[in-house]
Parts: C-alpha cells; sequence; structure tokens
C-alpha cells in the first residue's frame, strides 16, 4: 500500500505538470520577463529566497521534471556564481537521491525478481566499481539526469555511494550553468551552453578514475 500511495504522488505530480502547463513557470523566458521584479524581492528577504529556491529545486529534480537545467542558469542570475553553485550543487544531488530512493523502494524488488538473471552482471559490476560506474555517468552531460537517478536505484549501490559521488560528479556542469547564468540576459535557451570541446573534456575527466585504476592494477601486477 505505501508504495502504491507513492507512486500514485510521482504520477500525480507528473500528470499535473503537463495538464496544467506548470512548465511555463520554468522557463528561460518567464524568467526574463519578471526578472526585475524577482531579483527585487529576493534582495528584500535573501534567506527566504535561497530557502525557497533550494526546496523547489529539490522537488523539481526528485520528482524527475524538466527544469533543472534552467534553475541553475536562474541560481547563477539571482545569487552569484559561488552561493548559486552551492545552493544547486547540494539541491540537485538531494532530489536525485530522493528520485534514487523512490526507485528503490518502489520498483527495485519487482525488477530484480522479473529481470534478476540479466541484472546480475550489472549488480555485479556496480558492486565492484560502482563509484567509477556513477562517476563517468554524471561527469558526462549527454545523459539524462533522471535517468541516472532511477536507473541507479535499481542496482545495489548503496545510498551514501550514491550521494556523494553524484555531487562530486555533477559539480563540473553545475559550475557551467551557473556561470553561464550570471549572463541570463544574452542567453535564449540551454543548448548552446554545453560545447563539443567542453563536452569532450567531460568525458576526459569521467574517464580518469578508470585510467588511473588501471595504471595502479599495473603497478600491482608488476610488483607481484
Amino acid at each position: 500500500m505505501k508504495k502504491a500511495v507513492l507512486a500514485l504522488v510521482f504520477i500525480s505530480a507528473i500528470v499535473a505538470y503537463f495538464v496544467f502547463d506548470l512548465g511555463q513557470y520554468l522557463s528561460l523566458e518567464n524568467f526574463k520577463a519578471s526578472q526585475t521584479e524577482i531579483v527585487a524581492a529576493k534582495d528584500a528577504n535573501p534567506f527566504l529566497y535561497i530557502a525557497g529556491f533550494f526546496v523547489l529545486y529539490v522537488a523539481v529534480t526528485g520528482l524527475s521534471i524538466p527544469g533543472a537545467a534552467i534553475m541553475s542558469l536562474v541560481a547563477g542570475a539571482l545569487f552569484g556564481v559561488v552561493v548559486g553553485t552551492i545552493i544547486v550543487s547540494f539541491a540537485s544531488t538531494m532530489g536525485a537521491t530522493l528520485a534514487f530512493l523512490s526507485a528503490r523502494y518502489v520498483l527495485r524488488d519487482w525488477v530484480q525478481d522479473k529481470f534478476g538473471d540479466r541484472l546480475r552482471p550489472i549488480n555485479d559490476g556496480v558492486e565492484k566499481d560502482g563509484a567509477f560506474y556513477l562517476f563517468t555517468l554524471r561527469l558526462i552531460p549527454v545523459f539524462p539526469f533522471f535517468v541516472i537517478n532511477l536507473l541507479m536505484g535499481l542496482t545495489r549501490i548503496k545510498t551514501r555511494t550514491f550521494f556523494w559521488v553524484s555531487q562530486l560528479g555533477m559539480l563540473p556542469a553545475t559550475i557551467v550553468f551557473v556561470n553561464a547564468g550570471t549572463q541570463i540576459s544574452r542567453i535564449d535557451s540551454t543548448a548552446g551552453l554545453l560545447s563539443p570541446a567542453l563536452i569532450a573534456s567531460f568525458v576526459a575527466l569521467a574517464f580518469f578514475p578508470w585510467a588511473a585504476k588501471g595504471i595502479v592494477a599495473l603497478v600491482k601486477r608488476s610488483r607481484g
């Protein structure tokens, strides 16, 4: 019953998002149109706005609905690079962990029962190199944020490992988006923020731990 209620809450939230077109409030155009008033209100109540923005970001990412990229830009425009990065980094990780735990609580047992044999190699790999897998996925922005959260919830990776690796792995892209948000008036969409060169840099950074691990293994074998 608890699983059914939780699933119903998530489904209802997602349906409401599309039925009532709530995405219009999380759009770049909407923020730009009201930017002056929003900034003035934020300056009048900075701590209230920080808390409200944090909670909203956690809700958006926890429910796996679109809007995180736009909100990262808005964080830069409202709070600057340092404060904005701190807010987005922790809020995105908390939201991702909520989505991860929801997938684990609602779906994991059923998936493991139905596809346990097929998932065994994945589970074994995650138990052995889970942090490396997750770090790689987090650093490469081409993998959808919410898909990683949900899929990892179906594996046996520990929650604390998911949390700290996600926070570390998402940090470079977070800094890029929040920094871009400080010049939000010049941005029309999020499409051009991640250039091929920047993505290539993220890919190289993502595979660095694997290379380092391989080198350590070679050194150990040579000494043995």
